[in-house]
């Protein structure tokens, strides 16, 4: 049996490990940690592994599906896309180009092949209904930094393997792998933190990033805005600030401090939940530190003051002396560049949402918006709608909203390889093949990693005779299209040549051939400091006190304090999980179950709950039914489930899935929770939870 070996990066996580792939009379058979990858040292997840399972799933789409009399029936790349693109030209004919929606899912960035040449479609159907994943995550970092820096990318990440005190709020890298901070391993470049400074982790919830952490720090949900002010307030009384390597580059510091010195420490503990003296200590070790640093990740991102978080989070490493400083947080200098000339620095409200009138952020609507816009009639309602590498019904606020409002669209069309609980409604579903078969390159994750690094992941596998690449795929359906709406077209070079081009314009003026011939990727060193050189503002300055982060500090001020006896709901993550479309991968499935509502033993004493009972969670939105277990990992008054569950909902193609039981926490949620700049606040939603009533023949 002759077996051959390859390598190639991780494509389920923003950790992109190496792997080696091992095949045996060229069928994938064994996969493991490449030890000579200079950046993941050998490194695996789970969910590496688990690209096995996803190879062969038997539940797989290989062929385009049309629904023909309700039932889906496998058809021709030809005929799929000649029926796509007329249906997509007649739909704007009828009812005018914004008529065409688009939600791009988290795989989107993932594949380069399906972030550049998805652009190149949206460009073409020139709609301003885009919406994506990126609005119930990351879009606080991204506006942020617009605001401040002029490039929504241009994304300090924290040193971890060079600071000595990390400050770490609403992240569970041990969890995540790593989220907007590529870090392979990460767990090991904890530990070793911990081995010659301090991790403080403040969260809700005792995670498993907590458990590894120097300190532990318990928050009220919602207390993060109010925690960060203190801090800077506290290290105002204490010292002055570090600004030395800013001279010149700071627009409104001093304003800004001032915006906060009307918060007072006191309230900052009734919201937080934080002792003043935790507060005042905290500062002083910051202060004290020699090369300090402060990251937020999802947990301060997904609630109601979002970008507050993240902007303060900017002002005090600024204070610390921090940013852009070797042991803080720098910006990757990628070897291909996402930020600079010629990229998108990202833009507000060029355009609202037809129903409530929310803003445009880089060229895409808040997706809490997505179900209005199909369910409210006039003009500029969406009727048909696109959903690349998404499953938005599980993944967006209001998921049985949008699950209601999809039947009434004219068309529906499904780029994914599933047919999951959003894909069952499409009339077209256009399979990708593997992407064993494609040449890949990690333009996103590779700018935000903690080292600067680089690496070209050649196919594996050969192309089969019926296979379509993604980028093949986009790049003929928007030439279809263009020839039916009367549009011109300039194809796009294949995505070696992007990728080289990239690669020559890039920092380091890499060439293509050179980097691939190094399977296990190269490492172009430490992050060393950048940002002061690549700023993008209008000012040329970091702008410290954008108007609309300070116009939100007045809401903030008027919020309302914790009541007794209050139940918030936060989310969690487990290892194994993902995405939705994960949970069909016998790998990352097996084990003990992971979907319960956690609930700190006093709060189910409080309501006459026993642990593992079954529960009823509530929100004015809608009702799940779910298990519930006691945890002392979380604070009273703090219950806990996590995202992705609910395949119960009907029969989709994803069956192993179907008998993973859990409930979908986006059933609770609201689109009218949002944070100041439009994205998602799925944090701290106040719920209900009571006994589930006993079903006939339970028992």
């Amino acid at each position: 049996m002759p077996i051959t070996q390859a390598h190639r990066a991780c494509h389920l996580c923003e950790a992109i490990c190496g792997l080696e792939f091992e095949f045996t009379d060229g069928a994938l058979t064994r996969i493991r940690g490449d030890a000579l990858d200079p950046f993941s040292k050998g490194h695996i997840c789970p969910k590496g592994n688990a690209i096995l399972d996803l190879e062969s799933d038997p539940d797989r789409l290989t062929q385009p599906l049309r629904r023909i009399n309700g039932q889906f029936v496998a058809i021709g790349w030809d005929e799929a896309l000649d029926y796509a693109a007329s249906e997509l030209a007649q739909i704007q004919q009828r009812h005018g180009a914004n008529a065409i929606g688009t939600y791009l899912g988290n795989p989107s960035v993932h594949h380069f092949g399906t972030l550049v040449y998805a652009a190149q479609l949206l460009r073409s159907i020139k709609s301003q209904n885009v919406f994506s994943a990126s609005s119930v995550d990351q879009w606080p970092h991204q506006q942020v930094c617009t605001l401040m820096y002029g490039h929504q990318f241009l994304l300090p990440i924290p040193d971890v393997d060079h600071c000595d005190y990390f400050l770490m709020l609403g992240a569970n890298p041990a969890a995540s792998m790593g989220s907007l901070m590529t870090a392979p391993g990460v767990v090991g470049r904890l530990k070793a933190l911990t081995a010659r400074g301090k991790l403080l982790v403040v969260d809700p919830r005792r995670t498993e990033t907590a458990a590894l952490a120097s300190e532990h720090l318990s928050i009220r949900p919602n207390g993060d805005a109010w925690l960060l002010i203190a801090l800077l307030n506290a290290m105002r009384r204490q010292a002055e600030p570090r600004l030395t390597r800013y001279a010149g580059h700071l627009l409104d510091f001093e304003q800004a401090l001032e915006e906060l010195a009307p918060f007072d420490i006191q309230d900052a503990q009734a919201h937080s939940g934080v002792p003043v003296e935790t507060i005042e200590r905290i500062a002083a070790e910051l202060l004290a530190a020699k090369r300090p640093l402060v990251y937020g990740r999802i947990g301060v991102s997904i609630q109601a003051y979002g970008s507050l978080c993240q902007w303060l989070i900017q002002l005090l490493n600024i204070y610390l002396g921090a940013l852009d400083a070797p042991g803080g947080v720098l910006p990757t200098r990628a070897a291909l560049p996402i930020t600079g000339k010629g990229t998108a620095p990202g833009a507000f409200a060029r355009w609202h949402s037809r129903v409530r009138g929310l803003p445009e952020f880089a060229g895409e609507l808040p997706v809490a918006a997505l179900a209005e816009e199909i369910l409210t009639p006039g003009d500029g309602q969406i009727r048909a709608l696109i959903t690349i590498c998404g499953n938005p019904v599980l993944s967006t606020p209001n998921g049985a909203m949008l699950e209601a409002a999809l039947p009434g669209l004219e068309f529906r069309l499904a780029f994914d390889i599933y047919i999951n609980e959003t894909s069952r409604f499409a009339d077209l579903i256009l399979p990708p093949a593997s992407v064993l078969k494609h040449t890949h390159y990690d333009s996103v994750f590779n700018a935000f990693a903690v080292r600067n690094v680089t690496r070209i992941n050649a196919p594996l596998l050969e192309k089969g005779a019926n296979d379509w690449l993604d980028f093949e795929i986009l790049s003929a359906l928007t030439e279809r299209y263009c020839k039916r709406v009367g549009k011109p077209f300039q194809a796009l070079p294949d995505p070696q040549t992007l990728i080289a081009q990239g690669l020559k314009r890039g920092p380091f003026g890499l060439d293509y051939d050179a980097v691939a011939a190094q399977s296990h990727g190269i490492d172009l060193g430490p992050l060393e400091p950048s940002l002061l050189g690549r700023l993008q503002t209008a000012s040329g300055k970091i702008e410290c006190a954008p108007a609309l982060l300070v116009g939100d500090l007045k809401r903030l001020a008027q919020s309302a304090l914790p009541r007794e006896g209050e139940l918030r709901l936060i989310g969690r993550r487990d290892i194994r999980s993902n995405n939705s479309w994960m949970h069909n991968a016998p790998r990352l499935i097996k084990g003990k179950p992971r979907h319960q509502l956690l609930m700190h033993p006093s709060d189910l004493a409080t309501r006459g709950l026993a642990d593992g009972a079954r529960v009823c969670v509530s929100t004015p939105t809608g009702t799940i039914e779910t298990d519930v277990l006691a945890s002392d990992a979380l604070r009273p008054g703090v219950a806990c489930l996590p995202h992705g569950f609910g395949h119960q909902r009907a029969e989709v193609g994803l069956r192993r899935a179907r008998n993973v039981v859990g409930a979908s926490y986006n059933d609770l949620s609201s689109g009218a929770d949002l944070d100041a700049l439009g994205n998602a606040a799925l944090n701290g939603i106040l719920i209900e939870v009571s006994a589930a009533p006993i079903r006939a023949g339970a028992g």
